[in-house]
């Protein structure tokens, strides 16, 4: 499926695929696919999100670090954020990260190449130079307390080999798992009857998550630091670049990559990473990449970073690799939109160090095209679909006589007609009341980002359909203790548990329930204009095509697709069972305050007094404005309070960009006028 079929739909459906292998990466230890799978999911979801930025919801994986720490160690809140990195996967993102910067800073820039190594990121910290604890990101915030089993890696020092020691050091870096380590680890697992491992990865991960430390003790784990944290105290030294803090790391017995070097052109960045790519295999440890990052500190306070990533910094990700298996057969699963997707069930194969039984075949024609059949020997790639793809079949290998597949005339579930229509590439079941489409949709209605129900997941979504309890949406607020009574695995407070918190549901934002009914092409911020503008369900109803394209921000695809949703008989029906449950159908109060600094972007910068900073971010949004936390060549105002930061006033002074006090900014607020200042903040003829 590409995003131009479904944006809406696929964006969600990526959406859930993400959290639920974030969940088998951060919290089990137990991924389901290579980080080449992952990184292809999420670029897709971004590339989505481009396009459409009225998809972008704010618990989207894109806007998020890592996965939910474990609940078998103690929480520890990280000093700053361990956030994750942007990818590059060619020559040309490369570049286009290098442009990017341009917005930001300007003059030469020198690169810090470090080998990417494929570990588990962790967190040192020391106090006056002796170590005290260890944690895992995380989700970034907060992270997993695993100081025992740190302390049992030999190279990770206790006490540090300088002479004056800081009062604090934080050291951020990557545990791993040499490889004939995990070749020996294996061994062991093997004679004494265990699992194996899928990757030194996964065994490193496994092995820092043990209870016993003694156990992480035998796992022979080791480290690479890469990234200087915290570091205070009258003794704590100044750098001038991050190779300067490597240097230092190194002085205070900390491992550091001998690969690491220091270039001055991407191309020469890229040149490095060539050779990494050819030469990965020569490694005693595993490497999916390269991390580049700007090497001058001042630099990178300029640059600052997203919200998930510093914007000086960027992994170029390695190729995925190809593997040959033999294709099953083919099947085809029915999504809640009713779209057949054909997909390979195939012999188990090992691919960038993953287990691989299922790829997409994205629909009728690429089937065709391609002319794969079930007993081919295949050819499957680690690359951007929602699981393995199927390159193509090895016909050299295969068997005589073998029938061609032919795409199924009835759906697979409900056994009603496949149709396709003229000029479009999916099929579709059109029963809408085909099981797996009411489940698929129920299954999103409760979903987190939507009217989130706790405790309403995949598996009561199917018990309950299969059962006969559940229709559609609206049946889900129908539900009593005597329906759940006598249902394997519900008791008194289970039941009750799950009757709560439908119940607490229902007061839900409009905007929730409008991404819980999976109008097509309606993403969040969709959802948010319209429960904004029109302020209640009802209104939205009634609203025609060309009311809604008038909102700003809803397009004529959208508005289209919103109002023939809401002329549908049966979505009519599901409206009247909701509102019959009391779900809350009222929005948000339309902005009160005047747009006045509409298409404006305001940086604010140091304390304030009539305004704590987030305040003064809030008010210049609320007036139609952008508030982002950098200075660029499309700032219109920086705000400056007390303590301002530095390079924020010197990039404004560089730039151009007005530099107001705050009564300035409290003019600006009122008027929308920006005042006659120069860059340095004095006003023309003082």
């Amino acid at each position: 499926m590409t995003c131009a079929d479904n944006p809406a739909e696929r964006a969600d459906e990526l959406r859930g695929l993400i959290e639920y292998h974030n969940a088998r990466y951060f919290e089990l230890d137990e991924p389901e696919v290579t980080d080449a799978e992952f990184d292809a999911l999420v670029r897709e979801l971004r590339h989505i999100e481009e396009l459409h930025p009225e998809l972008i919801t704010p618990d989207s994986p894109t806007q998020k670090v890592g996965g939910a720490p474990s609940a078998l160690f103690a929480p520890v809140q990280h000093r700053a954020a361990m956030m994750s990195l942007d990818n590059a996967f060619s020559f040309d993102e490369l570049l286009a990260w290098g442009r990017r910067m341009e917005k930001f800073i300007d003059g030469e820039v020198d690169y810090a190449c470090e080998l990417k190594i494929d570990g588990v990121a962790i967190s040192l910290l020391y106090e006056d130079g002796r170590y005290t604890r260890a944690a895992t990101r995380g989700d970034g915030s907060t992270g997993e307390d695993v100081t025992p089993n740190i302390a049992t890696i030999d190279v990770i020092p206790t006490t540090l080999t300088l002479d004056k020691p800081p009062a604090v050091l934080e050291v951020r870096g990557e545990v791993y798992m040499p490889l004939p380590a995990f070749e020996e680890l294996n061994k062991r697992q093997a004679a004494a009857g265990l699992r194996l491992f899928a990757n030194p990865r996964n065994s490193a991960a496994g092995s820092l998550r043990q209870k016993d430390a003694s156990i992480t003790a035998g796992r022979e784990l080791a480290f690479w630091s890469y990234q200087l944290g915290a570091l205070e105290g009258p003794t704590a030294p100044t750098f001038r670049t991050h190779s300067e803090t490597l240097d230092f790391l190194r002085e205070a017995g900390f491992p550091v990559n001998p690969e690491i070097k220091r270039l001055d052109t991407l191309q020469h960045v890229h040149d490095f990473c060539r050779h990494w790519e050819d030469h990965r295999h020569d490694l005693a440890y595993e490497i999916d990449g390269v991390v580049v990052k700007v090497d001058d500190l001042a630099q990178r306070q300029e640059l600052g970073f997203t919200s998930k990533a510093p914007r000086w910094a960027i992994a170029y990700k390695f190729p995925p690799e190809e593997r040959e298996t033999k294709l099953q057969d083919i099947m085809v699963s029915i999504g809640r939109s009713g779209k057949a997707t054909p997909f390979a069930k195939l012999d188990p194969v090992v691919v960038s160090g993953s287990t691989v039984q299922l790829a997409t075949l994205h629909n009728q024609d690429q089937v065709k095209a391609k002319d794969v059949r079930p007993g081919d020997t295949v050819l499957v790639r680690k690359a951007g679909d929602v699981i393995p793809e199927v390159v193509g079949p090895v016909l050299s290998k295969r068997p005589p006589n073998l029938p061609e597949w032919t795409f199924p005339t009835e759906c697979p579930v409900c056994h009603e007609p496949l149709t396709r229509a003229e000029g479009v590439s999916d099929t579709f079941c059109t029963n809408a009341e085909c099981p797996a489409q009411v489940t698929g949709r129920i299954i999103h209605f409760a979903s987190r980002g939507a009217m989130d129900i706790e405790g309403f997941g995949e598996q009561r979504a199917y018990l309950f359909t299969s059962k006969g309890l559940l229709h559609d949406v609206g049946d889900i607020y129908s539900l009593t203790a005597e329906d759940l009574q006598g249902i394997e695995g519900f008791g008194e407070i289970s039941i009750r548990n799950l009757l709560d918190a439908i119940e607490a549901s229902k007061s839900r934002s409009l905007v929730n329930l409008l991404v819980g009914l999976a109008v097509p092409h309606l993403g969040w911020t969709g959802s948010q204009l319209l429960a904004r503008h029109f302020g209640h369900l009802d209104r939205i109803l009634e609203a025609t095509a060309e009311e809604m394209v008038a909102v700003e921000g809803i397009g004529p695809t959208i508005a289209s697709s919103v109002s023939a949703y809401f002329q549908n008989e049966h979505t009519l029906k599901v409206v009247d069972k909701l509102r019959a449950a009391g779900v809350n159908f009222k929005g948000p109060d339309a902005p009160t305050e005047p747009q006045v600094l509409a298409g404006m972007s305001v940086v604010v910068t140091g304390t304030l007094e009539s305004l704590s900073r987030e305040a003064a971010e809030e008010a210049v949004k609320a007036r139609g404005g952008k508030s982002p936390g950098s200075v660029s060549k499309k700032t219109t105002a920086v705000v400056a309070g007390e303590a301002p930061g530095a390079a924020k006033l010197t990039k404004a002074r560089d730039l151009g960009v007005p530099v107001l006090n705050e009564e300035q900014f409290l003019h600006l607020l009122e008027t929308g006028e920006v005042p006659d200042v120069r860059p340095d903040g004095e006003s023309d003829g003082q």
